[in-house]
């Protein structure tokens, strides 16, 4: 298994060491996940002005967040599955907001590390298909999210 990551920081901001902990994590996580052959996902930084916008626009939701991501292997109504043996499987994109994440590592009391590694994990656990629409969904997908987290060592 290849995990193929398009690593960009709009910010300026992430250090080298944190995006190699993000890289390492997500390969932990597709490994603990039993993602095989190649899969691609995308991961940017951005502010909260930006990530703002995207909330509004695609969301309808007129304010910022911390993690958005979007699923490609989610079929919209009208749209051709394009898939190959020698394709890598394209998981989607996660979006985080580095402003809403330096807040919430302050406020939680945990380094700004741990919190960028939870948000990327959260975003990627979306384009796997979990989700924390209902009560039981939350509890499947905020304990995957632990385990996780626990065995790469961000436990907090």
């Amino acid at each position: 298994m290849t995990l193929h990551i398009d690593f960009t920081d709009e910010t300026e901001q992430v250090t080298a060491q944190q995006e190699q902990d993000v890289r390492n994590l997500l390969e932990k996580a597709a490994e603990m996940e039993g993602i095989t052959g190649d899969a691609e996902v995308s991961i940017t930084f951005v502010t909260d002005e930006v990530i703002h916008e995207i909330n509004k626009q695609y969301r309808d939701k007129d304010r910022a967040t911390d993690v958005i991501s979007f699923a490609m292997e989610e079929m919209g109504e009208g749209e051709l599955e394009i898939s190959g043996a020698d394709l890598p499987r394209i998981l989607g994109d996660i979006i985080i907001s580095l402003d809403t994440a330096k807040e919430q590592a302050e406020e939680y009391g945990h380094s700004l590390s741990r919190e960028i590694g939870f948000l990327t994990l959260h975003g990627f656990l979306h384009l796997l298909g979990y989700d924390h629409m209902t009560e039981e969904d939350e509890k499947e997908m905020f304990g995957r999210q632990d385990e996780i987290l626990q065995a790469f060592g961000l436990a907090r």
